[in-house]
């Protein structure tokens, strides 16, 4: 089972973009075996192939994207689909924000975010090519111009099946939004999310 849902506050643009994803991503350099930091790591090299800029990461934003996920509470069907839902914008401010560290007052839109949902645990590459991006929408998404900065979160549900993948993406300021108190976020498990510096490898660790 593989839920997948894309959702954008941007209008969309005319004109229809070639899905070449694959020969798009190349080789991809992993700064260390966080896949929340290889899935940032893939999209930035298919945006730059698309003569897209790159997007920092943001560890705050990216920790909010895995509380984004712990709000399905592993249910899988609640990501797409006609039974889709997504968190309330309050949970921002009253839950996400402050279960990472994020001051609140440095909070910023939320652009786009590409979501999903399955029973099997792939790699980045994988579930960047062949579950992430598979419309239309989801394309308008990726190449946005609206965009500032990302945030990827990987998690698994109690340690394991089903798996999601949430890329958050933000228009604020990069260098003063998503502040972390002390520049570090709250420990968060099971999961794993980009931009933190640190080791989180495979199905067993998300």
């Amino acid at each position: 089972m593989v839920s997948v849902i894309s959702t954008w506050k941007m209008s969309k643009k005319d004109g229809v973009r070639e899905l070449d994803l694959e020969s798009s991503l190349g080789d991809v350099s992993m700064s260390n075996d966080n896949p929340a930091d290889e899935l940032v790591s893939v999209l930035n090299s298919n945006r730059t192939a698309h003569k897209s800029s790159t997007l920092p990461d943001n560890a705050g934003l990216a920790c909010i994207a895995l509380q984004y996920i712990k709000a399905y509470q592993g249910k899988c069907d609640d990501v797409g689909g006609s039974n889709a839902k997504k968190p309330a914008d309050a949970e921002f401010a009253e839950n996400f924000a402050p279960n990472c560290g994020v001051q609140v007052s440095t909070l910023a839109p939320i652009s786009g975010r590409l979501l999903a949902c399955q029973s099997r645990y792939v790699g980045a590459k994988e579930v960047f090519s062949n579950i992430l991006i598979q419309n239309q929408k989801s394309l308008d998404i990726l190449y946005s111009k609206n965009h500032t900065e990302i945030g990827a979160a990987v998690s698994g549900s109690d340690g394991g099946a089903p798996y999601f993948w949430c890329i958050l993406f933000s228009s604020g300021n990069s260098t003063s939004s998503f502040v972390l108190d002390g520049g570090v976020a709250k420990t968060q498990h099971p999961g794993c999310f980009s931009g933190a510096n640190d080791d989180c490898s495979g199905a067993d660790e998300v």
